[in-house]
């Protein structure tokens, strides 16, 4: 469902993706997991078409990206860190704006409206403005409206960050379920190590724009001699703490900046 091979992203002198390869299966859950600043968002904007590889090839569905933006965006789903919901429109306004954006039949948008609403516990709260919801609650119907148009892929960068470990827990099992049920695969990042050992059937791990780690938790974990994935995580990045621009010049900021800039 998703193949890289030697991908490269660079912004001006400085390399943010370094000649990265990985392949997602069809339902797969996969999790993208490395320290601040290593590459992650950089590489899940070139598999959502929002940025533009310097080398190197990706497909999604067997598609190119960049050669087929439209095309790829019908295929994948997309919930970033940042909210992205209309709070001033009700939980099934904003699906239904998403479900128009897509250009979803009004009968088959209808009826995926009500189903994904009751499966993240949202039916009875349609009606009500989002900004009234609580950040659970937000983070749910993010993904809900994520799934409308029935997409062969989910991005999930970050779904869970601030939420409470109950919710956590409720929103991955909610996941999890329609993983199952309609074969959706799921690329997740997230920085709570317990759900990735928990949820991911394979994990890649990325530090200093390059991939470290390839395998499943168990393999991690065998392969560094260690009882968590956060200590296998540990022992495949080092425990410095991270900074975004720890080695990007001020002039690569720049650079970075501008280039995002135009993008958008």
């Amino acid at each position: 469902m998703i193949r890289v091979e030697n991908l490269v992203r660079k912004f001006g002198d400085f390399t943010a993706v370094d000649h990265i390869s990985f392949q997602v299966g069809q339902g797969e859950i996969f999790a993208f997991l490395g320290p601040n600043g290593a590459g992650k968002t950089t590489t899940i904007k070139m598999l959502t078409t929002l940025l533009r590889p310097t080398s190197g090839t990706l497909q999604i569905d067997g598609l190119d990206p960049a050669a087929h933006p439209h095309e790829v965006r019908k295929r994948f789903g997309i919930v970033f860190q940042d909210p992205s919901l209309d709070q001033d429109m009700t939980a099934y306004e904003n699906m239904e704006l998403h479900g128009v954006f897509y250009h979803v039949p009004r009968k088959l948008r209808v009826e995926r409206i009500e189903l994904l609403l009751r499966l993240f516990e949202l039916w009875e709260r349609r009606n009500e403005q989002v900004k009234l919801f609580s950040g659970g609650m937000k983070r749910r119907l993010e993904i809900a409206r994520g799934l409308l148009h029935t997409p062969k892929i989910v991005f999930l960068d970050e779904p869970t960050l601030g939420l409470d470990p109950q919710t956590r827990n409720q929103l991955w099992s909610h996941v999890k379920k329609l993983n199952q049920t309609e074969g959706v695969t799921v690329f997740l990042t997230t920085h709570y190590m317990d759900e990735a050992d928990r949820v991911a059937q394979r994990i890649a791990i990325i530090d200093h724009g390059k991939i470290v780690a390839q395998g499943s938790p168990q393999e991690l974990k065998q392969q560094t001699g260690k009882d968590s994935l956060e200590e296998a995580f540990l022992a495949f990045t080092g425990s410095t703490i991270r900074d975004e621009s720890a080695n990007v010049s001020h002039d690569q900021l720049k650079a970075m900046a501008r280039m995002w800039g135009n993008r958008r």
